[in-house]
């Protein structure tokens, strides 16, 4: 009975293998797939930056001290957005779509659960941080009188509700982990409108309206996070993501907190540094006078819209990156993070140079002070053409998101750091011109762009090669 003959089967009518599933992400043109995903972003973000830049716009009719109370306090309000919507917001989409690129959608919602309350717990350190430390902070960065305080009133609000933020980002990190660019831009696009409207109306006021200050205009975007997040969430838990966060009967599990951590938290270094590089360029800054301050706070608005084309196709890559290292695809992967590298290079270089080369076209928007005009016409003509650097490093670190292997651009945010603050304290000590920072600032851009890429040209996405077992040199005889 041990020993009964298989029945042969003729190859010819052999059953062929099931072919895998194909899907653009997987196996679509890199390039015209990442235009598909990007495009909705670019519009999005746009429209959230034009946001800002109306933000900003009606802020500038509340004086100059809030105008520049508001290059202060950029640095702190763009580390929440980074942090959660790039860093933390990329690892929830990466970890998420390496697990449905194994195939493993059981996986992806428990991850997804797992990540919201991530998002919470970090809203809530910023929430505390802020409240408690802000106001020292801003100090720290130079702001005085009536500038201080219009700084202070804008934190209070803003960061009273920086949960908010993190929990709309995650969220939204979920969806575009599932390759789904469109309805979190779509949101975006919604909360760029609400926000003109609400935080001009209760900044500026209007009608019946009292006028609030910077604290009406921080109340007008938490409002529009909130309308959001019941959009987004309904969307995740009514059925319709291809993800649906497991919260029923959710047993809380180390390994699932890991995977999106060890890149998101190595992840968040690279905003953490480069506000931090901001924060000390701006009080590098500040000794030159308000005029000055407000007017680079002018050109780094610029500096932001322009990021958030480079974040469009960084973030878009991100899915795509993930699902081909988690089938194994690890060239295919690669290719991806140099389409993207090369694609967000151009987004981000062809309007910044246009910028430099007239710069009223921009600065026309936000003053009407001759100081100011002309300290932001000396830093868009020396500063913008460098932006395309800026693009570039920003989809090598979301490339290396989606391939988990984070850490060469976040060492190139932090050599950045070190060359800024170094350089920096050795002009300070010359008594170097605004315009000898101005370049200090051009060159850090080159230098970040330029590591990046270096990382990723010198790290391994794929599983290191094992070396094959040593067979005993007699094997046991068969029964």
């Amino acid at each position: 009975m041990s020993d009964i003959a298989e029945i042969p089967v003729d190859e010819q009518e052999r059953p062929p293998p099931p072919r895998p599933v194909r899907s653009a992400l997987m196996d679509g043109p890199i390039l015209r797939t990442l235009l598909g995903l990007a495009w909705p972003n670019v519009i999005a973000l746009s429209a959230g930056t034009c946001t800002v830049i109306a933000e900003t716009s009606y802020i500038g009719r509340l004086g100059v001290e809030a105008l520049a109370a508001m290059a202060l306090v950029f640095p702190t309000v763009i580390l929440t957005m980074t942090m959660s919507g790039g860093a933390m917001g990329g690892a929830v989409a990466s970890a998420i779509a390496r697990a449905l690129g194994a195939g493993d959608r059981e996986r992806a919602g428990t991850l997804a659960a797992h990540a919201l309350l991530i998002g919470i717990t970090f809203g809530l350190v910023f929430m505390l941080g802020m409240l408690i430390f802000g106001p020292k902070v801003l100090e720290m960065l130079g702001g005085r009188g009536d500038v201080l305080t219009h700084a202070i009133a804008y934190t209070q609000v803003f960061f009273g509700g920086a949960v908010l933020p993190w929990l709309l980002n995650t969220m939204a990190g979920v969806l575009r982990g599932t390759g789904n660019m469109r309805l979190p831009s779509f949101l975006i696009l919604n909360s760029a409108a609400w926000q003109i409207v609400l935080g001009g109306t209760l900044g500026l006021g209007l009608g019946p309206v009292p006028q609030f200050g910077m604290r009406g205009v921080a109340a007008g975007a938490l409002i529009a996070y909130c309308m959001n997040i019941g959009v987004m969430g309904w969307y995740l838990f009514s059925g319709r993501a291809r993800v649906v966060p497991k919260l029923r009967g959710l047993r809380i599990q180390w390994a699932m907190f890991f995977d999106i951590l060890k890149v998101g938290a190595i992840a968040c270094f690279s905003p953490l540094q480069s506000v931090l590089t901001i924060s000390i360029f701006t009080h590098m800054l500040a000794k030159f006078g308000t005029a000055i301050l407000a007017g680079y706070g002018i050109g780094a608005r610029l500096e932001f819209l322009l990021t958030s084309i480079a974040f469009s196709f960084g973030i878009a890559s991100v899915p795509m990156v993930g699902m081909a290292v988690g089938a194994g695809r690890i060239a295919r992967a690669r290719r991806i993070a140099w389409i993207a590298g090369a694609s967000a290079f151009v987004a981000v270089g062809a309007p910044a140079c246009l910028v430099a080369l007239f710069p009223d076209l921009w600065v026309n928007i936000f003053t009407d002070s001759a100081t100011v005009r002309a300290a932001s016409h000396q830093y868009l003509s020396t500063v913008a053409p460098f932006y395309a650097f800026i693009g570039l490093a920003s989809t090598m670190y979301f490339s290396s998101q989606g391939a988990a292997k984070v850490i060469g651009p976040v060492l190139a945010q932090t050599a950045r750091l070190i060359y800024i603050s170094a350089t920096g304290w050795w002009l300070s000590t010359h008594e170097a011109t605004a315009q000898s920072f101005f370049w200090l600032a051009a060159s850090s851009m080159v230098v970040l762009g330029l590591l990046s890429c270096s990382s990723v040209v010198l790290t391994r996405w794929g599983p290191r090669k094992s070396k094959p077992a040593i067979r005993p040199a007699l094997s046991g005889v068969a029964d």
